[in-house]
């Protein structure tokens, strides 16, 4: 054992243990061996400068253009993650799973979004997109994250190549592919090659390097653990770039749906009449402004009545939680997802469905659900809620022992009961609060009394009627002993002034404030006030005097409250008020000014409002500056005040430099601090402390001014150094100048608002992205009411001012590759532009060299064109995609073309070719007569001048309408024209689309794929069986043309004397007669025709043998002609080889050559 050796320790060189080692080791120090930089550096100086230009372009290849980010960081949205595929590739089963993984809560059924906590700053909402082209459309417009999943034991489908294009056209969001059903592939080697072919393809469609998740098989109903935490944690932290058209929309993802419609009109109209929903969600994109048109996808646009900020139902961990590093286990079991199973409950559109177990008892449930909680409540209702609004009770204070009646006159209800009843006051229940809060009961009136201890929708249990937050009311009691006590040891009397309390040595009379919500205090005087007086104020009960008429005077206080608060939100009058401006400045509040003067110690005057004399409206209608105390001015009449001013104007002396500046107003070096105290004031006399406060104030708001101009130009002067020292490294390329111009800018807005009302930072900017709101939608068609289904996402799109409008869109189109069928003018398409899916009828046109835009009558192959329609306005640059059906019985490839919108109402017009025919009736030398190609003398003479050709190229010119026939004209032409020839013009005839957007309302049918558009005529007659009528002109006709006769040629005699004996016409006249030759008959001998026949045998054999010999001779041919082109081939590529580095020589050659020039030339301007 001894003698054995081991190997010495071998520190590790490099990872995070080696790194911790060096930083402790010599914190500041340079590595002693580091990285050798001589080793590794080019050999030339091209491959250098090439090697340079790579880096750089692969660094700007990543930036891309900065866009401001609308989405706010304390409380971002939601993430969007859409779970996307072709039936039956297990959307539903990866979304239990990410759930089960998020929340660990298993959702059995699943409808609608969901929304989970998945860390500490962010949260998801995932959806699933079924397999209808409406609902990929809609979650191709909203989603954040796209989880494409694809059969890996069948490959790519349609449908996931329709969806990528429709992602394309409508912004490109982040993308992972998920490949399921790899466990139904057995062998090993089939599963390596399945899944590198289909990461090619895939990254062939999305980028190189695209994310591609692989999840074998389901145990439990459920993938993998280990796979789905993969996935989850490359989710959580992925970031998302803000989308162009997404930035500047604002939109919400309904996660539930109510009718408010009322019943009874509801059933009266039968159920047709319209409808009053409202939608919840999250807002996204950018601020929604009251006011503006939403459009939701399926429906149509409608009118938004109002929007309400709810409290979040699934909110982000708060600060306490923070501090932790991973997210608490309570937060994780936070999930909302109200159109599903979540704790038993599922919100339909006009009801709430709770699913318990088949039976318990109330006390045998542990942890109940909050459906079964929902039930345990119902079940201890004893009372309805006639009965519940009879024993209601109204308390002013939170300490008075009887509660007020609606009608004047003693309460009917027994006093033995308030002390009951006030302990319900403050046990107010939290439940109770969700419950209002769900049921959309939000709607509370802001001047109701706060001291009201029932609300009235607060109707579902009897034991709870108290407010759970603490009430704004609050009554002082400075002498009474429950102050230090619990609220259950509160001692009760029969009138709040027999509790006493008060000090006797108190010399004066106590106060009691009361506060309405609002600054005034409203000074009440106690009970000894009324001591002097006696027990005559007292009434029958033995109660004091100014409890009399106490409803009448509560009321009237609190108006007179209301009216005379002296701090006004200024916001909310401007944006939210209807109001004069008399009554916003308060001119019309009427009143006696006597009472407003101070308390009054009359009884009657309990509640009185201590106000300042109201200011005439004539004088404060029109101000914009705050009146001036003309006191505050006195200050400015003294001499010393001026004189210690005077320096800093260009009139003032500058011998005497103000106190912590001198002459070149430049702070003194020697000031001690930075708030300005000169150094001199060390001392510590205290003949500075004994002056008056004005002059010390003066002298601080000086030394204020001083530090500030030093800061200032200290600023300056580092802007200047750093200019002149390194002027390059002062500027900031334009990717960096913009992100900071924008984050700037993001801060100052965040400054702005810092301290705003969140009401009135609604009003202004519009409700911010990542608030969950209550939207109410009126004049909604019923039948979204009667047909909804959750699994068809609702989307509620903001309308910009400019969209709200329709007129003629101007886009550039391309069929695209995959479509089958050509697109025709005229033929009916279904576009997707911005939130909007509509039929419309487009207009195919081409830029004629910039001339004219010439109808197409079809798209061309492989290019774009224009395309002209009537629809909604969209922005220019706004991408999208059209449809010729969209059913999804469609064979082949849906998406039909691609495009961008260009323009708005342009005011180039589309015009078609026209050819008008006419034929020649009268022929002069130069002139004809025309006929048949106008039908009156008024058309002629719109086209007088027009150019006209024939047939056969001769030119001319319409010129005069003739009196007889009606059309004729007389045209000119620049050669003689035949009768023969067919005479046409060639016009240009301007037409314009036809009005017609029919948008797709898929969400009001009851099969939501079965909506059908406008169809073409072919289309209606094959469905309905009626034959195509026939144009007998239309018919294909055998073309008879009849034979020509043209006249012999015929040459004056005196010019065939004159041409030469060549050119003359050698007329002879035909033979008639035969000849002896062709007379004559030919008869062979027997012996003759044997010796012929044996003559052709023997030349019938010669030449079969020649043919034959010729087929072996082309065959050898072929066979050396291959021989010799490849030869020749190598032979060429040789050649072009030589050639390259012959001209690749002489090119270097040459530029050194200039180099060297330049460089003479340099040096010799150097020299000089």
């Amino acid at each position: 054992m001894d003698s054995q050796t081991h190997k010495a320790h071998r520190p590790a060189q490099s990872g995070a243990k080696a790194e911790k080692k060096k930083s402790a080791k010599g914190k500041g120090k340079e590595k002693q061996h580091g990285f050798n930089e001589k080793a590794f550096a080019p050999k030339s100086g091209r491959k250098a400068d090439r090697q340079g230009r790579r880096t750089a372009e692969r660094d700007q290849t990543r930036l891309h253009v900065p866009l401001v980010d609308r989405t706010p960081d304390d409380q971002p949205p939601p993430v969007v993650v859409a779970i996307v595929g072709p039936p039956g590739v297990g959307k539903t089963t990866l979304m239990k799973s990410l759930i089960r993984r998020y929340t660990k809560q298993t959702l059995n059924h699943i409808q609608g979004p969901v929304t989970i906590v998945s860390g500490k700053k962010k949260r998801i909402t995932f959806i699933e997109c079924n397999n209808d082209l409406n609902s990929m459309i809609d979650i191709g417009k909203i989603a954040d994250l796209v989880l494409l999943m694809i059969d890996g034991s069948y490959g790519f489908e349609m449908e996931t190549f329709e969806f990528l294009n429709i992602l394309q056209s409508h912004g490109f969001p982040k993308v992972i592919g998920v490949l399921t059903h790899l466990d139904l592939i057995k062998k090993a080697a089939t599963l390596k090659a399945t899944k590198k072919a289909l990461k090619k393809r895939f990254w062939t469609e999305i980028y190189q390097g695209a994310k591609l998740f692989y999840l074998s098989g389901v145990l439990n109903g459920r993938y993998p653990d280990a796979e789905i935490l993969n996935l989850s944690r490359f989710i959580s932290v992925m970031k998302f770039r803000p989308l162009v058209f997404r930035n500047s929309h604002p939109y919400m993802l309904a996660d539930r749906f109510e009718d408010l419609t009322p019943r009874e009109e509801v059933r009266q109209s039968k159920g047709k009449c319209d409808r009053t929903v409202t939608v919840y969600g999250y807002l996204r994109g950018t601020n929604y402004r009251l006011g503006t048109k939403v459009h939701v996808p399926g429906v149509g646009d409608l009118d938004v009545k109002s929007v309400q900020i709810l409290g979040d139902p699934c909110p982000l961990p708060d600060a306490e939680s923070e501090k932790r590093r991973k997210l608490s286990e309570k937060k994780k079991l936070l999930i909302h997802a109200p159109m599903s199973d979540v704790g038993g409950v599922i919100y339909d559109k006009d009801a709430v469905y709770i699913n318990v177990p088949g039976n318990f008892t109330k006390g045998g449930i542990e942890n109940p659900g909050e459906g079964e909680k929902m039930v345990l409540d119902l079940q201890d209702v004893n009372n309805t809620l006639e009965d519940q609004v009879a024993r209601s009770q109204i308390r002013l204070f939170g300490t008075s022992s009887k509660p007020l009646s609606v009608e004047a006159g003693p309460s009917t209800l027994p006093s033995d009961d308030s002390g009951e009843s006030d302990e319900d006051n403050e046990s107010g229940s939290e439940d109770e609060d969700e419950e209002d809060l769900e049921s959309g009961d939000e709607d509370e009136d802001e001047y109701v009394m706060e001291g009201e201890d029932f609300d009235e929708d607060d109707s579902e249990n009897v034991d709870n009627r108290g407010r759970s937050a603490p009430r704004t009311v609050r009554r002082s009691l400075n002498g009474l002993p429950s102050q230090d006590r619990k609220r259950g040891d509160v001692e009760y009397a029969d009138s709040d002034s027999d509790l006493g309390g008060e000090d006797d040595d108190d010399p004066g009379p106590s106060r009691r404030y009361v506060h309405f919500g609002d600054d005034k205090h409203v000074d009440i005087p106690s009970d000894d006030d009324y001591d002097d007086e006696g027990s005559e104020g007292a009434d029958d009960d033995d109660a004091p005097r100014w409890k009399a008429n106490l409803v009448e005077k509560a009321q009237s206080a609190f108006e007179e409250t209301a009216r005379s608060r002296k701090r006004r939100d200024w916001v909310k009058l401007i944006y939210n008020s209807s109001a004069s401006p008399e009554s916003i400045l308060g001119s019309g509040d009427s009143g006696d000014p006597s009472t407003s003067q101070g308390p009054s110690m009359d009884d009657d005057d309990f509640f009185t409002v201590a106000k300042a004399n109201p200011v005439k409206s004539e004088e404060t209608l029109d101000q914009t500056k705050e009146l001036i105390n003309p006191e505050d001015l006195k200050e400015w009449e003294d001499e010393d005040v001026l004189d210690s001013i005077r320096n800093l104007f260009i009139t003032g002396s500058s011998s005497q430099p103000t106190d912590g500046v001198d002459e070149n107003g430049e702070p003194y070096e020697d000031m001690e601090d930075g708030d300005g105290s000169q150094a001199g004031s060390e001392d510590g006399d205290g003949e500075d402390g004994e002056d008056d406060d004005g002059e010390g104030g003066g002298k601080r708001s000086l030394n204020k001014d001083a530090a500030a101009l030093a800061a200032k130009k200290a600023e300056l002067k580092r802007k200047f150094d750093e200019q002149y020292d390194e002027p390059d490294a002062a500027k900031a390329d334009f990717y960096t100048e913009a992100k900071e111009a924008m984050a700037r800018q993001q801060q100052l807005n965040r400054a702005e608002f810092e301290n705003v009302d969140p009401e009135a930072r609604a009003l202004i900017e519009g409700y911010r992205p990542g608030t969950y709101v209550r939207m109410e939608l009126v004049n909604v068609p019923a039948e979204m009411v009667e047909n909804f289904d959750p699994s068809y996402p609702i989307v509620v799109g903001g309308l910009l001012p400019a969209e709200e409008r329709f007129g003629y869109v101007q886009v550039r189109i391309k069929r695209h590759r995959w479509f089958a069928k050509t697109l025709k003018t005229n033929d009916p398409l279904i576009f997707s532009l911005g939130w909007r899916r509509f039929q419309s009828v487009p207009i195919y046109s081409l830029d004629d060299h910039s001339i004219r835009m010439r109808m197409l009558k079809y798209t061309p192959e492989h290019m774009h064109c224009y395309a002209t329609f009537y629809g909604p306005a969209a922005l220019p640059n706004t991408g999208f995609c059209a449809f010729n059906a969209l059913g999804r019985d469609t064979p082949g490839f849906r998406v039909s073309a691609t495009g961008v919108v260009l323009d708005i109402d342009r005011s180039t017009r589309i015009v078609k070719k026209l050819k008008l025919t006419g034929v020649p009736f009268k022929i002069f030398k130069n002139t004809a007569f025309i006929k048949d190609m106008f039908t009156s003398a008024l058309e002629v003479a719109k086209f007088e001048g027009a150019n006209i050709r024939t047939v056969s190229g001769i030119r001319g010119q319409v010129k005069k309408a003739l009196p007889k026939p009606d059309g004729a004209f007389r045209a000119a032409f620049e050669d003689k024209i035949l009768m023969s020839d067919i005479v046409f013009l060639r016009a240009w005839y301007s037409i314009q689309p036809r009005k017609f957007y029919n948008p797709v309302t898929s969400l009001l049918l009851s099969d939501k794929e079965k909506w059908q558009g406008m169809r073409l005529t072919g289309q209606v007659r094959r469905e309905q069986g009626v034959k195509t009528p026939t144009n007998v002109n239309s018919i294909y006709k055998p073309i008879e043309r009849p034979s020509r006769r043209f006249n012999p040629l015929r040459v004056p005699k005196k010019l065939q004397a004159a041409l030469p004996y060549a050119s003359k016409p050698k007329i002879m006249k035909a033979q008639h007669r035969q000849t002896y030759m062709q007379k004559r008959a030919v008869i062979l001998e027997p012996e003759e025709k044997k010796a012929l026949a044996l003559l052709q045998q023997a030349r019938a054999l010669r030449k079969d043998q020649v043919a034959r010999r010729r087929e072996k001779q082309e065959e050898r041919r072929a066979v050396h002609r291959k021989k010799v082109e490849k030869e020749e081939a190598k032979k060429s590529e040789k050649e072009k080889e030589k050639r390259k580095e012959y001209m690749r020589a002489a090119g270097m050659k040459s530029k050194r050559e200039s180099e060297a020039l330049e460089g003479g030339r340099g040096s010799k301007r150097r020299k000089t």
